[in-house]
């Protein structure tokens, strides 16, 4: 293997819920999801607080065999939490430690908006890129404009080899479409935490993946 590299999924991405705590990540898991991120938000929470679900996630993922799990953002205590994964952001690249991401054997996800973006992200050689947002999306100001179906169907080859996970704005409505453009992977977020029945809603996103 490429020593700088960062080690492959060990598993088909899918259907990529992403949610705001370690119970949502048991409660995924133990409705079969596989692939899930953990997103907490640092200004709602203390130190201790994003540390205890840090690590309650990782340990929800650990003992199922075959769950990718992903801490966003906090890879220093992804690290320290023996992580199967870290999903970060363009500006990350910046501060974060790479090296020790890669050396601990952690898989690496990447946010990526535009082309140039896309290329920079493969000189880090990650585990998957995420293209996005596709659609316009409510749950955090975003610099981008959507990127939309067309030029998703685009941008995905840009990525290879690395599997693409597309995000942003994707309903259960819209997985169809998403996953014709080529992706791997297709991550939603209030498709599944704001839904009537997440449990029912996390079933549909698994059979429109499959």
């Amino acid at each position: 293997m490429n020593p700088t590299a960062f080690s492959p999924l060990t598993g088909p991405i899918g259907f990529y819920p992403v949610v705001p705590d370690a119970a949502w990540v048991q409660r995924l898991l133990g409705w079969g999801v596989r692939t899930i991120q953990l997103r907490i938000k640092a200004a709602d929470h203390t130190a201790a607080q994003i540390e205890r679900e840090v690590h309650a996630a990782v340990e929800a993922g650990r003992a199922v065999p075959d769950a990718q799990v992903f801490i966003n953002d906090h890879w220093q205590l992804a690290l320290d939490a023996g992580a199967y994964g870290v999903h970060l952001g363009q500006e990350d690249l910046d501060i974060a430690d790479i090296g020790a991401l890669r050396r601990a054997g952690l898989r690496l996800g990447l946010s990526t908006h535009t082309p140039a973006e896309l290329a920079r992200a493969h000189a880090v050689q990650p585990s998957y890129l995420a293209i996005g947002p596709i659609y316009p999306t409510t749950l955090k100001v975003m610099p981008y404009a959507p990127v939309g179906l067309e030029r998703l169907k685009l941008w995905a080859p840009l990525a290879a080899p690395y599997p693409v996970v597309a995000i942003g704005g994707i309903s259960l409505e819209r997985m169809a479409g998403v996953m014709a453009c080529g992706v791997q992977g297709v991550a939603v977020v209030s498709a599944v935490t704001l839904a009537p029945d997440p449990q029912q809603a996390a079933r549909q996103g698994l059979a429109r993946v499959g």
